[in-house]
């Protein structure tokens, strides 16, 4: 044993924890935490340029690393910035631990300087938090956070360090287990269940696998495969399930939901099998629970209980990890042909459709990406119509190599997240696609990329305004359009060109060729602005299910 300050019984446990790096950004209720970082040699912090860029930059290398991620930030409104990363991984079930500073353990209620109840505004978007009372537990708590944090349904934790506990001295151990009442994951499938999704799977004629999230988090793509082509099963997933299943595969159908493929949609609605691995049937997938056929049977794998039966009903649950549950069905399963049913959803295949385009579409910069690069690519993105286009277009062909805000949505989380993931994966190529709304919100980061010599390459789509909320606006507001166009837009090349990074502006098809390679080809990081027309669309269907019902019948 050592007697160390609590702020350093903190920092070793993050060692003991093989934590390499964290992202934050100091404060006076944190002084003690980076006076013991100061000393450390063994953890890297990495200085954003906000709290919430810390939290989202500790949630992409949370997602390509599969470590938990490390975020820090003072108390107050240190705190409340990191309250929009750490609902984020809530959505998207992503590790982070968040630590926060807080005033001294006899003042918290008084309405001190940067005082805000942080555990309990952040109660509902963490797994689990905790407000340290006793330094004596420092080395406790953080071993049961990550512990938290990592298993079971992955997710934020929270710990809240007041500075006076934080300067008390204790007799430092580290604890080798965790025992924790009341959580205890479920992790292998009940044999019954097993049996019952085994015959289901055996006897359908038009099933469909829908990979969700939980199939990266539980590193079962290996599993899914072996389940598709062993039974000859059509592959559609949602969008935190991309990379779950490489999109070459001829199985591999692409995103389903409001904004996915038609004929993947087409696939759930005709089937009379679903085998629905880690997703959660959100409004987003689903498009409402009624878009299901009533005599579709669904098979729910999934670690959470609390997700199975949510928003639609279920015929056959099973909790459990979905690697271990697959493991189990692959020793059942028969091997099947079902080329029926594969031929009809091949004949409802065509090609993807941007309107709105002038010389250049999204789709040909996307294209020419893809045809540079051949899915060897991290892409993160923010949220918007760039996001759609990549998440329909692009293939991808590994797990953890598309990071993107699912459930929250949340604008700005891409180019913080494209750092956390290049420091993960320092030998990938990392691309950030955005939009000119998105970027604005977290361009500051671009000081990070350049300070830690970070390589990102950034495409920028510039149609001047929000696009997706434009659409939505076509939609549901009759084209009114309220508060969608920039009346001013900096010169992004300009801006990019302050921070030390090169950039490129282009206008038109022809150049895009020989602009992706110039962008690729750079050492460092590298901004390509790309100019389209302010009424390109994605072809939204959101809340529009004719629109659905006629792309899907011309295609048929």
């Amino acid at each position: 044993m050592m007697r160390i300050t609590a702020a350093e019984a903190l920092v070793r446990s993050l060692e003991e924890e093989k934590v390499e790096v964290v992202f934050g950004y100091p404060g006076g209720a944190v002084l003690e935490i980076y006076d013991a970082l100061f000393f450390n040699k063994k953890i890297k912090h990495v200085l954003t340029r906000s709290e919430q860029a810390a939290a989202h930059a500790a949630s992409g290398y949370a997602r390509v690393s599969g470590k938990v991620g490390v975020c820090i930030a003072t108390s107050g409104p240190g705190a409340t910035n990191l309250v929009t990363g750490i609902a984020t991984a809530y959505m998207d079930s992503i590790p982070i631990v968040a630590i926060t500073g807080q005033v001294p353990l006899s003042q918290i209620g008084g309405d001190m300087f940067q005082e805000v109840d942080i555990t309990g505004a952040t109660a509902p978007f963490t797994k689990h938090n905790y407000l340290v009372k006793n330094a004596g537990d420092i080395p406790r708590i953080v071993k049961e956070a990550f512990h938290i944090a990592s298993t079971g349904r992955p997710g934020p934790v929270l710990i809240d360090l007041p500075r006076d506990v934080a300067r008390e001295k204790i007799d430092f151990t580290y604890p080798e287990e965790v025992s924790l009442k009341g959580y205890k994951p479920t992790l292998q499938g009940h044999p019954l269940q097993i049996v019952k999704a085994v015959e289901a799977i055996n006897s359908a004629k038009r099933p469909v696998i829908l990979a969700g999230g939980g199939v990266i988090s539980s590193g079962a793509h290996d599993e899914l495969m072996r389940l598709a082509e062993t039974a000859d099963i059509p592959v559609t997933v949602s969008l935190m399930g991309i990379g779950s299943f490489p999109s070459e595969h001829p199985l591999f159908l692409g995103m389903a939901g409001t904004h996915g493929m038609p004929w993947a949609n087409e696939a759930l609605k005709k089937a009379d099998l679903i085998i629905a691995l880690g997703c959660r049937f959100n409004d987003r997938l689903t498009g409402g629970a009624g878009g299901f056929n009533k005599n579709t049977k669904i098979i729910h794998v999934d670690v959470d209980p609390a997700e199975i039966g949510k928003n639609v009903k279920v015929d056959i649950p099973i909790v459990g990890d979905i690697k271990n549950v697959l493991c189990e069905l692959l020793k059942r399963i028969e091997k099947r042909s079902r080329k029926d049913w594969k031929d009809y959803l091949e004949g409802l295949k065509g090609e993807d459709v941007v309107e709105g385009c002038g010389d250049i579409s999204p789709l040909d910069i996307i294209g020419e990406l893809y045809k540079q690069t051949r899915g060897e690519l991290i892409v993160t993105t923010d949220v918007g119509a760039h996001q759609m286009w990549t998440a329909r277009c692009y293939k991808f062909k590994h797990p953890r190599s598309f990071i993107t805000s699912g459930g929250l949505g949340t604008m700005g989380y891409g180019l913080p997240a494209a750092i956390g993931a290049k420091i993960a994966n320092p030998n990938k190529q990392v691309i950030h696609i955005t939009g000119d709304g998105s970027f604005q919100m977290n361009f500051a980061e671009l000081a990070t990329l350049r300070e830690n010599d970070l390589s990102v390459k950034i495409i920028l789509f510039n149609n001047r305004g929000l696009g997706l909320v434009k659409e939505l606006q076509d939609i549901h507001c009759g084209g009114r359009y309220s508060q969608v166009h920039f009346g001013f837009l900096p010169d992004f090349v300009k801006l990019s060109e302050s921070y030390g990074i090169k950039a490129l502006r282009v206008e038109s098809k022809k150049e895009l060729e020989e602009a992706i390679s110039t962008m690729l080809e750079e050492e460092g990081s590298f901004l390509l602005e790309c100019i389209l027309t302010m009424d390109v669309r994605v072809k939204s269907m959101l809340g529009k299910e004719e629109a659905y019902e006629s792309h899907a019948g011309s295609l048929g």
